[in-house]
């Protein structure tokens, strides 16, 4: 049976199991000091619209809806430690815990799960970098986030190598026919790009993450039949990957939106149940 929650994940956690959980995704608000918000708009093609198009076709957009929290915290840390030593606590003893955070509070958060897990627990920071959005002129643009991954005990946990997809060499003429036919590994810098605003993918849920991500992280971490648990779970996106890849998913979100958003998106998947909230 699956499980979602509306509700604060801290009371959650502390009530579940310790080590009943085979890998969590953690993708906590990034404390930006600002609401995340996500407007969907409708646009239909019409004589009068308010846009130009394509080949200098008129279209009219109207807003549909508007989706938001607030992303800002006095003190993040103390917001985040309790949390995270119940998920300390709920990992199984072979179980692993991807973080994902910006380079904001990264360093921060990394000096703080070495506290919890121990620094020998720590197996990679893995960049997820992508190429979209607005380009500052005053810095380097920030166009990658963080994500920390630790397993509970260093020298029992998952990683399924041969499950990972292969991507394909960059220059694929040093490497030889075979090699390049056969693909590489990724490295610990993953690139890949945000939803983009008109796939399918796309709830219209601020801050979603793409189930490329989620999907390389379940495959690589978790064996089909384990628990994963998003404890931010937002839009859903590692509940679908789970879904697909024959995993279990425990998701907790206080956000009436974002349950009404994983309502839409796990409609016709079975075997789950609601607390807190009727789809």
């Amino acid at each position: 049976m699956n499980h979602i929650y509306l509700g604060d994940n801290l009371p959650i956690l502390k009530k579940m199991r310790a080590g009943s959980v085979d890998l969590i995704y953690i993708d906590p608000p990034f404390n930006t000091g600002r609401a995340q918000a996500r407007t969907q708009l409708k646009t239909t093609s019409t004589v009068n619209g308010n846009r130009t198009g394509f080949q200098g076709k008129r279209y009219s957009t109207t807003k549909v809806s508007t989706m938001a929290y607030q992303d800002m915290f006095d003190d993040y840390l103390a917001f985040l430690r309790p949390r995270l030593k119940e998920a300390h606590r709920v990992l199984s003893p072979g179980g692993t815990m991807y973080f994902h955070i910006d380079y904001r509070e990264s360093h921060y958060c990394k000096v703080l799960l070495d506290t919890i897990f121990g620094r020998p627990s720590f197996l990679n920071e893995v960049i997820w970098a992508y190429d979209y959005g607005a380009r500052t002129k005053t810095k380097w643009p920030p166009k990658h986030d963080n994500i920390l991954v630790y397993v509970k005990d260093p020298a029992r946990y998952t990683f399924n190598v041969d499950a990972i997809e292969r991507i394909p060499y960059l220059a694929p003429g040093l490497v030889g026919p075979e090699k390049a036919a056969r693909g590489k590994l990724p490295t610990d810098t993953w690139w890949h790009t945000i939803v983009p605003t008109n796939s399918r993918e796309k709830t219209g849920y601020p801050t979603q993450k793409p189930l490329g991500i989620l999907n390389r992280i379940i495959l690589a971490s978790s064996n089909p039949g384990d628990v994963v648990m998003d404890c931010f779970a937002g839009s859903g996106t590692t509940g679908a990957a789970c879904a697909a890849l024959g995993r279990q998913f425990i998701l907790v979100d206080d956000n009436p939106e974002a349950l009404a958003v994983m309502a839409k998106r796990f409609a016709k998947v079975e075997d789950i149940a609601w607390h807190g909230y009727r789809p």
